[in-house]
C-alpha cells in the first residue's frame, strides 16, 4: 500500500511526488513524497487527526530560511496557502495568518497605524516561521509584539498558545515540534501611518544596501555567536575574518556583499550549499575559535 492510500480524503490539494525546489528561495531540493495544501484550518485539523502516527509530517512556509536536501522529504509536506494569509487590524492589535508574508504584515500594520511591527519588513519569511524561531532584526523580535498564537497539533486539536509558553530566546523557542501554527495575534502601539512607513522604508533601504536580496539566497546562514566567545563579533564578522567572504563549493557561494548569506549562483545543489556551510563552520572554528550554529533549517534526506 502506497502512502497516498493511507491518507484521508481532504478538501484541499493532496498530490504525490511534488518537486520542492520551486518553493525554496535557494531553488534547490528534491521532491515531497506527498504534498498537501489544506483548504482551511478545519481541513488541516481533519488531515492531522486522521493521518497514521507513523507518517512523518513536515510543514513548509515560503522556505526563505530552509535548505531542502536533494533526496527530498519523506512523508507529507504541508504548505499553508492563501487561506492562511489573511491580515486584519483593529485599534492596536493585528491578527495575521501563518502564511502571511512578514513584510506584508509590517505594511498592513502601518496602514492601520500600529507601530512596533516595522522590523518584519526586513525579514524574508512568513509569520509561521517567525513564531517558531522568534524572528527579528533591526532591534525588534517576535517576542516583543506577540500576544498569542493558534496552532493545530499532530492529533488535530486546536490550541491557543500565549506568549509566555513559547519561552522565547535568541532565534529559538520551546514551541512543541508537532504544532502547526495557523495564525497569531500581535499588539503594537498607535502611531501615525506615515511615520511608521518612514521607519519601514529605512529598514527596507538598509536591507537592500547590505544583503544580496536579488540572489537565490536563504537569509542569514548562521546565528550570531555568543559575544563572550566571539569577542563581540557577529556571524558575518567571524566568517569574514576566517576568509569566508566569496568562498565557493560547487555552485554555492558565501555572498561577497554579506558573507553570512549563502547564494546559489545558478547550478548549486543542496549538497553544495550544505557542504559550503559546514566548510565555513570548520574554517571559523579553526581560525577564530568560534562555533557557529546553523540558523537555516535543513530538512529532508541526501540523494
Amino acid at each position: 500500500m502506497g502512502l497516498m492510500d493511507r491518507l484521508p480524503s481532504v478538501r484541499g490539494s493532496l498530490k504525490p511526488d511534488v518537486s520542492l525546489a520551486p518553493y525554496s528561495w535557494l531553488r534547490v531540493g528534491g521532491p515531497a513524497e506527498v504534498f498537501f495544501m489544506p483548504k482551511d484550518e478545519a481541513d488541516l485539523a481533519h488531515f492531522l487527526s486522521s493521518t497514521p502516527d507513523d507518517v512523518p509530517v513536515q510543514v513548509l512556509g515560503v522556505a526563505s530560511n530552509t535548505l531542502i536536501r536533494d533526496g527530498g522529504v519523506k512523508g507529507v509536506v504541508i504548505r499553508l496557502g492563501p487561506a492562511f494569509a489573511k491580515i486584519t487590524a483593529s485599534e492596536d492589535r493585528l491578527t495575521a495568518g501563518a502564511s502571511a508574508l512578514d513584510n506584508k504584515v509590517a505594511r498592513e500594520a502601518a496602514k492601520a497605524g500600529i507601530a512596533g511591527l516595522e522590523f518584519y519588513a526586513g525579514i524574508p519569511g512568513t509569520i509561521g516561521g517567525a513564531l517558531r524561531m522568534n524572528a527579528g532584526c533591526y532591534g525588534g523580535e517576535t517576542k516583543d509584539v506577540l500576544v498569542e498564537a493558534v496552532a493545530i497539533d499532530r492529533r488535530g486539536r486546536r490550541q491557543i498558545m500565549p506568549l509566555a509558553e513559547f519561552n522565547y530566546r535568541y532565534r529559538g523557542s520551546d514551541a512543541p515540534d508537532d504544532l502547526i501554527f495557523t495564525k497569531a495575534l500581535f499588539r503594537g502601539e498607535k502611531d501615525a501611518p506615515e511615520d511608521i512607513m518612514v521607519r519601514i522604508n529605512e529598514i527596507t533601504s538598509r536591507r537592500e544596501e547590505s544583503q544580496p536580496i536579488r540572489e537565490k539566497t536563504g537569509g542569514s546562514t548562521f546565528k550570531n555567536p555568543d559575544p563572550k566567545r566571539s569577542g563581540g563579533r557577529g556571524a558575518w564578522q567571524v566568517i569574514d575574518a576566517a576568509g569566508g567572504r566569496g568562498f565557493r563549493v560547487g555552485g554555492a557561494q558565501m555572498s561577497e556583499k554579506h558573507c553570512n548569506f549563502m547564494i546559489n549562483t545558478g547550478e548549486a545543489t543542496a549538497a553544495d550549499l550544505e557542504s559550503l556551510g559546514e566548510t565555513i563552520r570548520d574554517k571559523v572554528r579553526t581560525s577564530e575559535g568560534v562555533e557557529l550554529e546553523w540558523e537555516i533549517k535543513r530538512i529532508g534526506t541526501a540523494s
